[in-house]
């Protein structure tokens, strides 16, 4: 597939391959979290969240868990070498949105925190050049990108 098809800017070298560059921009992602006050409680934390039609055990995975004061964040982290197709955060669609949200659901009933506040967050990391001399990341957090309420099953009243 090409770069342009892959949403890469075709003038940026892919030296280094996809999921070492999702490694990096979650560490990234954490020292970010952790210089904007959050205390991060988990990274990679992955939960069995149901079986697939054929039997198979299906997990979901949270990048980083952590606390913005009171409020525990579910934080899941894109990160790419461009925003020059899309940026990063157009990536969560909502088979993510929703895999985080059943995945965040476990958490929250493993660790009895069913009445703490909580929220969905992304964090957008765009590394352009892996010298940071050349060119330094760009990270935005998006508080709140979604809501649980979306997912939730309707009840209709006839």
């Amino acid at each position: 597939m090409s770069d342009e098809a892959e949403g890469r800017n075709p003038g940026i070298d892919s030296d280094i391959d996809h999921l070492a560059l999702g490694r990096l921009g979650e560490e990234l992602a954490a020292e970010f979290l952790q210089a904007s006050g959050f205390n991060l409680v988990a990274a990679n934390y992955a939960v069995p969240v149901g079986r697939s039609p054929g039997g198979v055990a299906i997990s979901a995975e949270i990048d980083l868990v952590a606390y913005e004061e009171t409020t525990l964040c579910f934080i899941e982290v894109k990160t790419r070498r461009s925003d020059w197709f899309a940026t990063p955060e157009k990536n969560v669609d909502l088979r993510k949105q929703r895999q985080i949200t059943r995945a965040a659901l476990g958490y929250r009933r493993i660790l009895g925190l069913g009445e703490s506040e909580y929220r969905f967050d992304v964090v957008s990391v765009i590394i352009p050049e892996l010298d940071f001399k050349i060119a330094r990341p760009k990270i935005a957090i998006l508080r709140n990108f979604w809501t649980e309420e979306k997912f939730k099953k309707r009840t209709w009243v006839g």
